[in-house]
C-alpha cells in the first residue's frame, strides 16, 4: 500500500509540476550542417582562439580541427577507458588568451584500488602537445564500475573550477557521504587549491573540494549569465532526471528523495522530498537522459534567446526549454532522431554547435 501510496503520489507531482511539451515538434527556422565527421563520442569541445577546435573523444583521443583537417594532440595522462569513463570533457580558461590554460576530466587508474575513478588536470596546448601538465583533483578510490563519471567542467569569472563527478554506481555510500567522492560537485581555484570558503573545509574528515552533494551522475552544467548561479542536470535512473540551480553546502537528496524508480520498475524511496534537501528547478518522467546544457544569448536564434539548450541521449533530439525566471514552463523537441546528443556550445561566433555521437560536430544555422 505505501509504494501504491507513493507512485501515485508522484503521478499527481508530475500533472502539478509539468510544463507544456511538444513532443512532435519539428523547428522549420533552422537546419544543421555537419562541420567536424566522423567523431564517435565528441564528449566535450571548446573553440580556440585561432578558430581551431579541440574535441575529446571519449576512447582517449584529443582532436584539434583547423580548416577542417584533423590533428591529434599529444601529451595527454594515461586514459582508461571502463564502461562510461574515458576522455571527457574539456574548458578553456576565462583567460585563456592570455595564461594558455585548458583544463580537461578523464577516467584515471592513478591511485589507491583497480578500475579507476574522475580526474582533472590543466594543461597548456603548445604545438600540438599538451605541456606544463597538473593533477588538481582525483577522487578516490578507484573502482572497477563503469558507471556515472560525471565529469563536466565550468569556469566562472572569478576563476573557481567547478567540476562533477557522478555516484560512480554506489547510491548507498558516495551521494550522502562527505568523507566520499562520488556523487557530487566540486570547487576549486583555477591552480587547483581548495578555496577557504568552501562549505565544508571545516568538517572533520569531509572532502573540502566538495561544494555540493546528493547528486546521481551530473553531465550538463553551466553558469548562468544572467545570475552567476550554477546549473547542472544530472541523469536519473528510470524517470527523474533533473536541473538543478547549485548552491554552497546544499544536498540535492540523491538518492534518499527521487522523482525516478528503478529500471526493473521497483521504487527506489517513498520520498520525492525532505526537510533539508533541495527539490530541482525541473524533472524529467520519463527520462530523457540528459547530457550538456547550453544557455542561449546569441542573437542569431531569437525565439531561443535566453532559453536553454539540452541535448538527450535517450531519444536523440535537442530539447529546447522555455525560461520564464527559473521555470521551465515550455519544451520542444528539436532535430528529432539526430542522434545523441552528447555535448552543447555557443560558439564565438554565435552559433549553437553540438556534438552528436557517431555523427561529430553539428552546427545549427537559421534559414533566412
Amino acid at each position: 500500500m505505501k509504494t501504491l501510496i507513493r507512485l501515485l503520489s508522484v503521478f499527481l507531482c508530475i500533472q502539478l509540476s509539468s510544463c507544456a511539451q511538444d513532443k512532435q515538434s519539428e523547428t522549420t527556422e533552422y537546419t544543421y550542417e555537419i562541420v567536424v565527421p566522423d567523431i564517435k563520442t565528441p564528449w566535450g569541445f571548446v573553440f580556440l582562439p585561432d578558430n581551431s577546435i579541440l574535441i575529446t573523444e571519449k576512447s582517449g583521443e584529443l582532436i584539434r580541427v583547423m580548416n577542417g583537417k584533423k590533428t591529434i594532440v599529444n601529451g595527454l595522462p594515461p586514459i582508461t577507458v571502463l564502461g562510461q569513463g574515458g576522455l571527457l570533457d574539456i574548458a578553456l580558461h576565462p583567460d585563456y588568451e592570455s595564461n594558455g590554460w585548458l583544463y580537461f576530466s578523464y577516467a584515471s587508474s592513478k591511485g589507491e584500488g583497480p578500475g579507476a575513478n574522475t580526474a582533472i588536470m590543466r594543461a597548456k596546448l603548445i604545438d600540438n602537445t599538451l605541456q606544463n601538465t597538473q593533477l588538481l583533483y582525483k577522487a578516490t578510490p578507484n573502482t572497477n564500475s563503469g558507471q556515472h563519471f560525471g565529469s563536466r567542467i565550468v569556469l566562472d569569472s572569478n576563476n573557481y573550477l567547478y567540476f562533477t563527478i557522478g555516484d560512480r554506481g554506489n547510491r548507498e555510500e558516495n551521494p550522502q557521504d562527505l568523507t566520499r567522492d562520488g556523487g557530487k560537485i566540486y570547487r576549486l581555484h583555477d591552480d587547483g587549491q581548495i578555496p577557504a570558503d568552501n562549505p565544508f573545509v571545516n568538517t572533520p574528515n569531509a572532502k573540502t573540494a566538495i561544494y555540493s552533494y546528493g547528486h546521481r551522475n551530473p553531465q550538463g552544467m553551466i553558469i548562468h549569465p544572467k545570475t552567476g548561479i550554477i546549473w547542472a542536470h544530472e541523469h536519473g535512473p528510470q524517470g527523474g532526471d533533473e536541473i538543478n540551480a547549485i548552491e554552497a553546502g546544499r544536498n540535492y537528496g540523491w538518492p534518499i528523495i527521487t522523482y525516478g524508480i528503478n529500471y526493473d520498475d521497483t521504487p527506489i524511496t517513498d520520498e520525492t522530498e525532505m526537510d533539508g534537501m533541495e527539490q530541482p528547478l525541473h524533472y524529467w518522467t520519463p527520462s530523457i537522459a540528459p547530457s550538456g546544457m547550453c544557455y542561449v544569448t546569441s542573437q542569431k536564434y531569437p525565439d531561443w534567446q535566453d532559453h536553454l539548450l539540452v541535448g538527450s541521449l535517450k531519444f536523440q533530439y535537442l530539447n529546447l526549454c522555455t525560461l520564464q525566471g527559473n521555470a521551465i514552463t515550455h519544451e520542444e523537441q528539436l532535430f528529432k532522431d539526430i542522434g545523441r546528443v552528447r555535448s552543447i556550445q555557443q560558439g564565438p561566433d554565435g552559433y549553437i554547435y553540438l556534438g552528436v555521437e557517431n555523427v561529430g560536430i553539428v552546427k545549427i544555422i537559421p534559414k533566412n
